[in-house]
């Protein structure tokens, strides 16, 4: 008769906290719950029960942004909190309530059989939490400059689709020459950067020519206001970004010189003096933008999402897999299928470095890029790519050194050797040998 395995007991005073917007309800090793408010006094009240109860492990599901002001006091107070994906915690077949909820996850918890999510360290999600809001005050600045090219549109002001960018300095000039009153185009023109005067004058001039109706003038005039508002934020956002970095590197030295990426900053970088010195401080001496597509504002987001102590992740394919960078599996018997990956903000981030490669015409990654696009799509061959960049990204992070880029001949050389082989494994499979066709190059004759 077979005898039913017993699990041991590994904490016997492990806690877990069930995380509401207005009550928390706390249990330890799966005793009867304890029930707290969700304001201030009742955390610190919370945190002083769990004191008195000898409990040292504290486990919460991260429910929305609930669980933030929590996991600081615990964390404060020197509790080992541990933050777990809820479908860990999913309780046994009957009716749910916050109270079982907790009961099992304690239960769990004291078994060991939780596993802890990422949670960066205090000063990197101060710095995350300053990057994911300019991150929404470009987002609400984009939108502005879409209602801006909708006002002009509607007194059909054509010059969005004449210059590249409307939220350029040539743009926003024109714009704010519509407010003050100026209607002849010759004039707007002469606002513009002396390329677009040169290049596209006559362009230019007819697409200002519309019927300039009050309440489009003053929807304009808004989005205008809007925009400038936002900048102003964002602006205000990079002054504590820098703060933070400046805090987290400490004074300088007399040894640390200013240093310069070899990129340009992108439309939406921050503007930070010395922001590459700062990031390369940071890292010990480390420069990601050696990789390929990577900026320092690049860099710095992802350093905002996971900090400078990759560790967390054995290896590189656990990092893959908890950016949501590779598929996962699914086995049942003789069956076994891969299953999508929701991926998270670094995994986005890194799809979006992976874009930029998309149009290289010498880099390998972008023949990598365009070869996978063909077979399997250019969604596939994007998230193929950014997986590519995420262990690279990984490699410098935790061992150091550089790349070095091959560049693509190397890349495409390698690909038809990588056919040549798979060409003749098939052939000897099937009883054939596979002559190579070398044609002599030609000799230019020479006249007698």
């Amino acid at each position: 008769m077979n005898q039913a395995v017993k699990l041991n007991l590994l904490d016997e005073h492990a806690a877990f906290v069930d995380v509401g917007s207005e009550k928390l309800h706390v249990s330890i090793a799966g005793g009867t719950p304890e029930v707290f408010g969700a304001v201030t006094a009742e955390l610190h009240r919370l945190r002083d029960w769990l004191k008195s109860q000898g409990a040292q492990a504290v486990a919460m599901e991260a429910t929305g942004v609930y669980w933030l002001p929590l996991y600081s006091v615990l964390e404060a107070a020197g509790f080992a909190v541990m933050m777990v994906n809820g479908k860990q915690t999913r309780n046994l077949p009957g009716r749910k309530s916050d109270m079982q909820d907790c009961q099992w996850g304690a239960t769990l918890h004291a078994h060991g059989l939780l596993r802890a999510g990422f949670v960066p360290p205090e000063h990197v999600r101060r710095l995350q939490d300053y990057l994911r809001l300019r991150c929404d005050h470009i987002a609400n600045a984009a939108s502005c400059i879409q209602l801006q090219q909708k006002a002009l549109e509607r007194m059909n002001i054509k010059l969005h689709d004449v210059i590249s960018s409307l939220s350029g300095v040539s743009g926003q000039r024109v714009i704010e020459g519509i407010l003050a009153g100026e209607r002849n185009p010759e004039r707007l023109l002469e606002l513009c950067d002396h390329s677009i005067r040169e290049n596209k004058r006559v362009r230019v001039i007819e697409s200002l020519r519309g019927n300039w109706q009050e309440q489009h003038l003053f929807a304009l005039k808004q989005a205008k206001e809007s925009w400038k508002h936002y900048q102003q934020l964002i602006a205000a956002c990079d002054q504590e970004i820098a703060n933070v970095l400046r805090e987290i590197n400490g004074p300088p030295t007399q040894t640390d010189e200013p240093k310069r990426s070899l990129r340009k900053p992108g439309v939406n970088a921050p503007d930070i003096a010395d922001l590459h010195g700062l990031l390369v401080r940071w890292c010990g001496g480390k420069d990601v933008t050696v990789l390929p597509a990577h900026t320092d504002y690049s860099w710095l987001q992802l350093l905002g999402e996971v900090g400078t102590d990759l560790k967390a992740w054995p290896t590189e394919k656990h990092f893959t897999a908890w950016a949501g960078l590779v598929p996962g599996s699914h086995q049942s018997g003789k069956y076994r299928r891969s299953i999508g990956r929701k991926r998270n903000r670094t995994g986005r981030i890194f799809c979006v470095i992976a874009r930029s490669l998309a149009r290289s015409k010498h880099l390998a990654l972008g023949g990598f890029y365009r070869r996978m696009a063909a077979r399997r799509g250019g969604l596939l061959a994007n998230v193929a790519l950014a997986r590519k960049l995420a262990v690279w990204f990984w490699r410098l992070m935790v061992h150091g050194g550089s790349y070095v880029e091959q560049g693509l001949a190397k890349y495409e050389e390698q690909v038809l050797e990588t056919k040549r082989r798979a060409l003749v494994r098939l052939a000897r499979q099937l009883g054939h040998v596979v002559i190579p066709n070398f044609q002599p190059k030609e000799t230019p004759s020479t006249s007698t």
